[in-house]
């Protein structure tokens, strides 16, 4: 994939042990992945939209072809929110759409993926035992795409349930994510399928209790991203 590769990874560390081992794994990946990374730690709501604001446009200034962008955003959360350093709440979807095709003109097309490291419920997973379509589609030549379309978003797990961190190590979830994105070259898709399976493999012990966890994906791509 040729072109500029751009990453912002906006991090609330307040509160959140094992932070910095997921920044540093992160800051990491993309090095070797070949992009040009933005970092913040420990933003205010105001800072959250604020710095997307600003990618967005020095996205826009650029004059080389820009051919993808990862966001990365890390806090405490609930279901379409995440808690800022201040304590306030930000909401997703106002940081989702600005990048999105109408508000972005360089990314207009091109891939757009939010990894999601939060909380969002607070329901814990114990885990359980495993032993003709009538749509008509218009298909006639493409003369626009819709807003929301080329966007991946990446959530560290499903809606309505806890996410986990070790103190130490960092999320299993990021960890795992920077681990199969670094060993394996299929499409981007693919290679969450491997982190989904990985992660539905693992254990959390939390209280003395094993629970589980595993990532949600939501997409609009319209072609295959490879990050290798």
């Amino acid at each position: 994939m040729s072109g500029a590769r751009l990453a912002l990874t906006l991090c609330v560390t307040k509160a959140r042990e094992g932070s910095e081992a997921d920044l540093d794994a992160l800051e990491s990946m993309f090095q070797q992945l070949g992009f040009e990374i933005t970092m913040k730690r420990d933003p205010t709501a105001q800072q959250f939209q604020e710095e997307m604001e600003k990618f967005q446009q020095a996205i826009d200034a650029r004059k080389d072809f820009v051919s993808c962008a990862f966001v990365v955003l890390m806090a405490h959360g609930l279901e379409g929110h995440l808690k800022a350093e201040d304590e306030q709440m930000v909401e997703l979807k106002d940081l989702f759409r600005v990048l999105n095709n109408k508000n972005c003109q360089a990314l207009r097309a091109k891939p757009k993926v939010y990894i999601v490291q939060a909380c969002r419920g607070e329901q814990r997973d114990p885990g359980e035992t495993i032993g003709g379509d009538n749509t008509v589609m218009v298909t006639e030549k493409l003369q626009t795409i819709p807003t929301h379309t080329d966007m991946l978003y990446i959530y560290s797990t499903v809606e309505g349930y806890l996410s986990y961190r070790n103190d130490r190590k960092g999320s299993g979830f990021i960890q795992t994510l920077v681990d199969v994105f670094l060993e394996r070259k299929e499409p981007i898709l693919e290679l969450l399928t491997e982190v989904t399976r990985r992660m539905a493999k693992a254990e959390v012990v939390q209280e003395g209790q094993p629970k589980k966890v595993n990532p949600e994906i939501q997409s609009t791509l319209r072609k295959r991203l490879y990050l290798q």
